[in-house]
């Protein structure tokens, strides 16, 4: 069931068809659309356990926690596999939305979806914000997005197939271990890039240290190996993931965690700077707003005592769509909250293996004293360089 639902009482409620999140830039669980305004995943107890025992000093620097979804995997007579939330908000549009009244909940989204691929793609270029654009070259290049996922091609100028790669994985996953009727619990959680014409999304991987307290010795030292041989071990972060809006072109730039794990500390230093240009310049307004942003996170890190935010991940999200300055008075001004304009976010996701003292899910954790030095680490080292760039260097 629906633990806390995005809408009130009495309002649509009916199964919802579980799409690719679109934005989805890193990270190998697979993110789901619910609505325009949530995203859910699969639960994970520690993960649980940290979103209802955040600090909330934390709150700020979080998605929102929604509650929790009943999800069951449907297959039709062609094998095509779908997730349903059920019971749900019914979609405004014909493509997502399973209504009580006949629709069928075995159809999958891209067999629902049946208009052409030119057409579409003419449609949205001409009339809808970046993320339509996304959504719709994600639904008609479904053939060969997994072939192109795997790093072997790591920039893509038309659309960011990791999502529906991992979504795929996932499917795959879940058909293979569970029956259609066994439901899976799901986490409901704000989609922290609603708000964005064209998001702009870096995904860093942060700390010295990316294995939690129960991993094997085998996850362990594969894990150890990853952040040895990469930004991780030398800068404490490195890219997981990101996508740019490319103003020249009109498309986003993508690269995946495989070009990440590849960087130097130079390299890391010039792909920062990468995703603050979109295509004719160097968005210099946005540093200083991500940089006052990021250091007040590192203020609230310094804070938690005994929280380790092994494995997950830090977004830093701004929108590729420039507010100007213009004479037309029906547009309006853009938000801001003090010094940091709306369009810029920092987000931390991820907490599958946070541990922290009385987590509910393991009331006997590994003790660890005062923060996570790591993560502060990466903080610091993220802020400099942010700096050199602010400083023209």
């Amino acid at each position: 069931m629906v633990g806390q639902s995005p809408l009130g009482p009495g309002e649509g409620r009916a199964a919802v068809l579980l799409q690719p999140f679109v934005h989805q830039v890193g990270g190998h669980t697979s993110m789901l659309t619910y609505d325009e305004h949530t995203i859910c995943k699969p639960l994970v107890s520690q993960e649980l356990s940290f979103y209802e025992s955040l600090p909330l000093a934390m709150r700020q620097f979080t998605p929102q926690y929604k509650g929790t979804v009943s999800v069951h995997l449907k297959k039709d007579s062609l094998g095509n596999l779908t997730l349903i939330a059920s019971p749900g908000l019914a979609q405004p549009d014909a493509c997502g939305r399973l209504d009580s009244a006949g629709s069928d909940p075995a159809v999958t989204l891209w067999h629902k979806c049946r208009w052409s691929h030119t057409q579409v793609t003419k449609t949205f270029k001409d009339s809808c914000p970046g993320k339509m654009l996304l959504r719709t070259e994600l639904q008609y290049h479904t053939d060969s997005l997994l072939e192109e996922a795997n790093g072997r091609q790591p920039e893509r100028k038309n659309y960011n197939p990791w999502g529906l790669h991992c979504h795929r994985q996932h499917l795959n996953r879940m058909s293979s271990k569970h029956n259609e009727n066994k439901p899976h619990q799901f986490l409901l959680l704000e989609n922290v890039v609603s708000k964005y014409s064209y998001p702009c999304i870096l995904d860093l991987k942060m700390g010295t240290r990316q294995h939690g307290d129960d991993a094997s010795e085998e996850k362990k030292a594969r894990h150890i190996k990853k952040c040895e041989q990469s930004t991780s071990a030398s800068l404490g972060v490195r890219v997981c993931g990101m996508q740019v809006y490319q103003a020249d072109t009109g498309h986003f730039l993508c690269k995946d965690k495989y070009f990440g794990r590849k960087l130097s500390p130079e390299g890391f230093r010039q792909t920062l700077r990468q995703f603050l240009c979109n295509g004719n310049q160097l968005r210099a307004d946005l540093l200083e707003p991500i940089i006052l942003r990021l250091k007040a996170l590192l203020s609230v890190i310094r804070r938690q005592s005994s929280y380790r935010f092994y494995s997950s991940s830090l977004l830093i999200i701004y929108d590729g769509q420039e507010h100007k300055e213009s004479s037309d008075h029906h547009l309006p001004p853009p938000k801001t909250h003090g010094a940091n304009p709306s369009r810029v976010d920092v987000r931390m996701i991820d907490f599958a293996h946070t541990t922290f003292k009385g987590s509910k899910s393991n009331p006997n954790p590994t003790p660890h004293d005062g923060p996570d030095h790591g993560y502060i680490f990466g903080l610091e080292n993220l802020i400099k360089i942010l700096q050199s760039l602010l400083e023209g260097k």
